[in-house]
């Protein structure tokens, strides 16, 4: 693809070493797009930026970073979404600090569809990674984009589930989009930007510095709608996501566990704080009630468009999820009467496809 003329500028702004976002948005504020900015008086500048920044901005090292992300921009798949875009997630110009620029690779498009963060431990348990898979898996089936930031444990175990099904899966790298961190997630990253995306607001070639992850979790609770905390022990960084995104305004959830595991400590906390505690993506949705009358209608229409008899049970399987759910829970995702639902349940549950549990509810097992 042919760069745009104005992302040379925008480029300029965002790689000079000094520049922070906060800084560039009062230089756009003030002088308006970045081609005014650059073709202002040095002395104009100096009222926002330090000597050293502005020395840095006319330099040949910002210049060679500039071709370096422009050659990269050419190849397929890349993306660079400023805050000029219409593009530009809108969630995360809600923010109190969005980036100026962020680096894509992969569908753009999920920017701005309806998300939720799933976050947790990287030293997660078994159970721990499939619950979060499992929760990943049925509200991507539900419509939910699911953002994480691909990190080992509940995060890796959130985005393999988000890619399950048809919301997909945001990973936001603390890294540079093209540095893939760590590196035994390097094939969950590369099926992220094929059939997902991937985003950061760091350089390319940024690489894994500690200070830039805690940043980077103000982006994973910012894309979405609301975050769900899965196994985190008291000093984990999901802590910090699940802050930001209290603090951005959003939903907070949390997965209880044992009282006896020190990776329960911190979900307990948040639910002593007030997040919502969540034993099923059903409670999850259920909070985000302008989500459901979206997210489910989008679910049902793709289900009707395929116009698949063979594998009619499919739709009602995908909105079932792989947790407990009950009959009136299920009309209500499928958009389906309630005898129909309860007839299909039959048919599945002697195919060996559904199991019945005590009060009234069912459960996908394969």
């Amino acid at each position: 693809m042919t760069p745009e003329p104005g992302l040379a500028s925008w480029l300029q702004l965002t790689l000079t070493p000094g520049l922070g976002a906060a800084t560039i948005r009062g230089l756009l504020s003030q002088f308006g797009l970045p081609e005014n900015v650059l073709a202002a008086k040095r002395a104009e500048l100096a009222r926002f930026a330090s000597a050293e920044a502005l020395q840095a901005l006319d330099s040949n090292a910002v210049a060679q970073a500039v071709e370096i992300a422009l050659a990269w921009l050419e190849q397929p798949g890349n993306a660079l979404v400023t805050l000029a875009d219409a593009a530009y997630p809108r969630l995360l110009l809600e923010t109190a600090d969005p980036p100026a620029l962020i680096y894509c690779r992969g569908r753009t498009e999920l920017l701005n569809r309806p998300a939720l963060a799933v976050v947790g431990s990287r030293n997660a348990t078994a159970q721990g990674a499939s619950n979060a898979e499992q929760f990943a898996r049925s509200l991507s089936a539900a419509g939910l984009t699911i953002v994480s930031g691909l990190a080992q444990g509940i995060d890796a175990a959130a985005h393999r589930g988000g890619l399950a099904a048809e919301g997909s899966t945001i990973a936001v790298l603390g890294t540079g989009v093209d540095n893939t961190y760590p590196r035994a997630n390097a094939a969950l990253a590369a099926d992220i930007a094929a059939h997902g995306l991937l985003v950061s607001e760091f350089a390319l070639g940024t690489q894994a510095f500690a200070h830039n992850f805690p940043r980077r979790n103000r982006l994973i609770s910012g894309l979405a709608q609301g975050c769900l905390v899965v196994e985190a022990a008291l000093a984990s960084g999901s802590l910090i996501t699940a802050r930001s995104a209290a603090e951005q305004g959003r939903e907070v959830f949390a997965v209880p566990g044992s009282i006896h595991s020190p990776l329960s400590k911190g979900c307990h906390a948040l639910i002593k704080s007030g997040a919502k505690l969540a034993e099923s993506a059903e409670d999850v949705l259920s909070e985000l009630a302008a989500f459901r009358r979206t997210g489910f209608a989008s679910t049902r229409s793709a289900a009707n468009v395929s116009g698949k008899t063979a594998g009619a049970d499919e739709p009602l399987l995908a909105c079932m999820g792989f947790d407990p759910v009950d009959v009136d829970s299920l009309c209500v995702r499928a958009g389906l009467p309630a005898e129909r639902v309860s007839a299909e349940l039959l048919r599945l549950e002697l195919a060996g496809r559904v199991a019945v549990l005590p009060g009234g509810l069912y459960q996908r097992i394969n």
